[in-house]
């Protein structure tokens, strides 16, 4: 039950039970994976904490701006207050604080908390102080952890490299456990992760490409620093995304506060995806810099999910990948025209639902060395995921109540198996169930609904 693409001429067969085809072109260039073990990837970059200012690489006047800044934006704080929102040493906080209080920038109100020295101390921004922060202001309105030297995270991202891996099958095997998957996959992507080049899922929707992604990210192994923000030329740039970068729950020695120790991060983008998401993107309000989703992404995955239904052409889009991919640097504009070096520490992945020979030429597939293709399920493997649905929602499998499924509602409708509809249907026999108030159980006017309610949009 094949409708896969027929890429690049090939058409060949698939093994037996697997969704999963490699294509030739990717087999006769890498060489077999040899099973034996491999040392997991430990932390390499730790940043210190800074002892001193020239420690942190900031100007001691950059400094006391942005305590002023927090001063002006969130009113009276505590001097822990305002180390904590600097993600600075104490010690270093408090010599700011003393010098901005002698230059009478701030006044102190108080004390709170018991706290000692000027931690406990509770600052105010004078009138002084206000005059001096809106000259600042014009600059640049960030308030934040206090930023990093562009140099230092160059330096942390070349010592947390994405690339290098020395991964093999046992490697992989534990992070794909709840994926029904055919061996021949890990032979595809294991050697695509090891060289860190690009990877092109192909298929139709609902099939695993998005799972697979995320499963590999994982493989990779150990967690990464990301700063919350660089510093380039005075002006910043906001690196850390919530929504992106998952800290890491691990005990370590105390490091650099302006740095989050992270998992390796995986970036999302989908149809929504423009040319100008690539770039800086500069805020004439705030006067600073958000960074692009590859540059988020960097020691970690990009997916670019859904290729090809961009608002913007894949021909446009894929142009604006080539320098990256083949030089590992990126180049960002700034809006004062200058050109900034970015490295493009990014394992790129591509995926699509649509026909490779509509969206892509052979030029620029040679700069994507790794295809993939993932199919539908045939039935066996259909049924080894129901099974295991069925287990991780522990409800009982019926064999009889599976193949009146088949044979009731996908053989007659010429249906074709889908990776996803195991997992939909039996979430909705779990809701079904929950409301009836029995427990999750297989029965045939129980499948009879929520098949009804699961395809009735396509009748």
């Amino acid at each position: 039950m094949s409708d896969g693409f027929d890429f690049e001429g090939d058409g060949e067969a698939d093994a037996e039970a697997t969704c999963v085809r490699i294509d030739p072109l990717v087999t006769s260039r890498t060489a077999p994976v040899v099973s034996q073990k491999t040392k997991p990837r430990t932390v390499e970059f730790n940043p210190s904490q800074p002892k001193t200012l020239a420690d942190t690489g900031l100007s001691p006047s950059y400094v006391e701006e942005l305590c002023l800044k927090h001063l002006f934006q969130a009113g009276d704080l505590q001097g822990s207050e305002i180390v904590r929102r600097l993600c600075l040493p104490s010690a270093l906080v408090e010599k700011v604080m003393s010098r901005l209080h002698k230059s009478k920038y701030v006044e102190i109100k108080g004390t709170s908390g018991g706290g000692l020295g000027r931690s406990g101390m509770i600052f105010a921004i004078t009138n002084q102080g206000l005059t001096y922060v809106e000259h600042s202001m014009e600059r640049d309105r960030y308030v934040g952890p206090a930023p990093v030297p562009y140099h230092q995270y160059l330096d942390a991202v070349a010592a947390q490299s994405i690339r290098g891996n020395d991964l093999q099958r046992e490697n992989l095997l534990p992070h794909f456990e709840d994926l029904v998957l055919g061996e021949e996959v890990f032979d595809a992507i294991g050697p695509a992760m090891n060289s860190g080049q690009a990877l092109f899922f192909y298929g139709p929707p609902g099939n695993g490409k998005t799972a697979i992604c995320q499963r590999m990210t994982d493989c990779f192994g150990g967690s990464v620093f990301i700063p919350y923000s660089v510093i380039v030329d005075d002006f910043i740039i906001k690196i850390f995304d919530e929504t992106i970068h998952k800290p890491t729950e691990d005990d370590l020695p105390s490091f650099d506060g302006r740095w989050v120790r992270c998992h390796r991060p995986m970036v999302v983008v989908g149809g929504e995806l423009m040319l100008h998401d690539l770039d800086l993107s500069y805020s004439s309000e705030v006067k600073y810099y958000e960074a692009p989703f590859q540059m988020k992404a960097n020691n970690g995955m990009l997916l670019i999910d859904d290729f090809g239904r961009q608002k913007v052409s894949p021909k446009d889009l894929l142009n604006r990948w080539i320098v990256p991919l083949e030089s590992e640097m990126d180049f960002l504009s700034m809006h004062t025209g200058k050109k900034l070096q970015v490295p493009f520490d990014v394992f790129v992945t591509f995926s699509t639902n649509l026909n490779p020979k509509e969206l892509v030429d052979s030029a620029f597939m040679r700069r994507v060395p790794y295809k993939l293709e993932v199919q539908r399920p045939d039935l066996d493997v259909f049924k080894k995921i129901f099974v295991q649905e069925c287990n991780k929602r522990r409800i009982p499998f019926d064999e009889d109540v599976f193949d009146y499924l088949v044979q009731t509602h996908y053989t007659p409708n010429q249906r074709p198996f889908n990776a996803c509809e195991p997992r939909d249907l039996l979430k909705q026999v779990v809701s079904l169930c929950s409301y009836m108030g029995v427990e999750p159980h297989m029965d045939t006017g129980i499948i009879d609904r929520v098949v009804d309610n699961y395809f009735v949009q396509f009748e």
